[in-house]
């Protein structure tokens, strides 16, 4: 049997394709889970909220009691918690909540009532920030420069398009990092990104090797 040989662009090529189809799993997954955190947040706030007479104590020894029920979680803090509330109360439309602002991270959302009270250039940032992958630096950047009046008045179209963001995009790469998401589903220990990387070249190696086990790779030099 003759022995096949591979340029090692090809091969880098085919690294690359299946990296990326890694990379985009990856992403579509962190992304249902987000959805079903910030639900998840937004049921919390309704709940609070609809329990407000029991006063500020209230919200402190929920976080007590939650902290002790889910140790591996970090999201339910006062401050947290609060903010669940105020999400709640703020976004009264599920079908918004659901195809929308689920699209964006929780510190997107946080960054969002903090900084714009108007509902309408909250929904145009969101719309940015899911168009153009922006990270949360990025849209407080954004804000703090008047983007929104610079721009949106002008314009007058808040889009929201449903595709996800370029995969190497700011928000995307945010949203496969985002410790709200990975303390949501108890994933615990910090993996470094190199260490990621070179496991996975690996494991591709080897995938490679498996089906060609009986080709010899004679790389070539660039």
């Amino acid at each position: 049997m003759s022995n096949e040989i591979i340029d090692i662009n090809e091969y880098k090529e085919i690294l690359s394709s299946i990296k990326n189809e890694i990379l985009k799993s990856q992403y579509r997954a962190m992304q249902v889970v987000n959805v079903e955190m910030i639900y998840m947040y937004w049921n919390i706030g309704k709940i609070i909220s609809n329990n407000i007479k029991w006063g500020n104590k209230f919200v402190d020894n929920l976080a007590i009691d939650l902290k002790l029920e889910f140790p591996n979680i970090t999201g339910f803090s006062p401050r947290n918690i609060r903010y669940m509330r105020k999400f709640a109360d703020e976004y009264q439309d599920e079908k918004f909540l659901q195809e929308v602002l689920a699209k964006v991270t929780w510190y997107h959302n946080v960054i969002l009532m903090d900084k714009v009270k108007d509902i309408e250039e909250r929904k145009w940032y969101i719309s940015q920030t899911i168009k153009n992958g922006w990270s949360t630096n990025i849209l407080k950047n954004q804000i703090k420069n008047k983007l929104y009046e610079r721009q949106a008045i002008a314009d007058k179209t808040t889009n929201f398009e449903n595709t996800l963001p370029d995969i190497q995009s700011d928000l995307a790469l945010q949203t496969l990092k985002d410790p709200y998401i990975f303390d949501f589903i108890a994933l615990k220990g910090q993996v470094k990104e190199k260490e990621i990387e070179e496991a996975m070249i690996t494991k591709i190696k080897n995938v490679l090797l498996e089906l060609r086990n009986r080709v010899c790779f004679c790389w070539k030099s660039i």
